[in-house]
């Protein structure tokens, strides 16, 4: 399946993205998280275009070879997400995919913006406030990172010896992933070129803009939306049951035998049960309904 290279000229400035599959298909915006950008997940992104899909990946704001420049609030963030559909698939809504930071996109979008996405999906990250307000011991250890980012000079601890940092965060989050050495060298580049920026997002957390992000958050989200964890991530746990924040068509499964870049260790399983969800509303092959309610079934396999 051919992706080519596209630009977007925003508001905020120049952003780029991988884009493929059919112009007729399902639009598809997927946003990548920390520390990651698309090419990685070239495989799932390759995959959802196969089944009729059509696909943009952007790199995100403080992603080389996108802007760099900041804010990096959820607001700002929001605002990059939209001018995106509005200047790629203007008029249609979207079914938008996040991973990680790019999942807390995906949430904070379909709040502030319900009428522009589809359906939404997660991958390895729960709701921003589920997250801030009911996180457990468990979790607070593997957010270890998070602290240390806030410190000066972080950014050159993430990028000192070959950016060893951000492969050791790898190798915690996904333990039986083996990103490809071509792949992995691409992304070392682009984030030599991006630091500090990526850091910026953790930053921001702690500021006056993310009491507005926790309000817009507070309500509840009208779009039909699944989260899937990996069982093997070592970033996040699976969060606190919270389907008190949804009032649409809701489910979340826990994939076995994958960590925290779930959909680059199984790209066909991944965009199979995303597929399958978005087709039915229920998680199959199983065929279990799950409307609103927590679903944890036996799950897939990796393959």
């Amino acid at each position: 399946m051919e992706f080519e290279r596209v630009t977007f000229d925003l508001p905020y400035g120049t952003f780029h993205a991988l884009r493929g599959g059919d112009p007729d298909g399902r639009p598809t915006l997927v946003l990548h998280g920390f520390p990651d950008h698309p090419p990685t997940a070239m495989p799932f992104l390759a995959e959802l275009a196969r089944q009729g899909r059509y696909v943009l990946a952007p790199w995100l704001r403080g992603y080389a070879p996108s802007s760099t420049a900041g804010p990096f609030d959820l607001a700002s963030l929001t605002g990059d997400v939209l001018a995106l559909i509005d200047r790629w698939t203007p008029g249609r809504t979207v079914d938008l995919i996040g991973h990680d930071w790019g999942g807390a996109l995906t949430y904070h979008t379909s709040v502030t913006a319900p009428e522009r996405i589809e359906r939404a999906v997660t991958l390895a990250i729960p709701h921003p406030l589920t997250f801030l307000t009911r996180s457990r011991l468990a979790q607070l250890r593997r957010s270890w990172y998070m602290g240390l980012f806030q410190l000066p000079g972080s950014g050159v601890i993430a990028t000192a010896r070959d950016l060893a940092f951000i492969d050791r965060l790898w190798r915690q989050w996904s333990p039986g992933l083996s990103l490809d050495p071509a792949l992995r060298a691409k992304l070392h580049e682009d984030l030599r070129a991006s630091m500090p920026a990526p850091l910026k997002y953790y930053r921001e957390m702690l500021r006056p803009g993310m009491l507005g992000a926790a309000r817009r958050l507070s309500q509840p989200i009208t779009v039909p939306l699944l989260q899937l964890y990996g069982a093997d991530d070592g970033c996040f746990l699976p969060p606190p049951d919270d389907r008190h924040r949804f009032t649409a068509e809701y489910a979340r499964e826990v994939v076995p035998g994958v960590g925290h870049f779930l959909h680059i260790e199984a790209p066909e399983a991944i965009a199979e049960r995303i597929t399958a969800w978005a087709g039915s509303g229920s998680l199959a092959p199983r065929g279990e309904t799950t409307g609103m309610a927590t679903q944890e079934p036996e799950g897939l396999t990796k393959p």
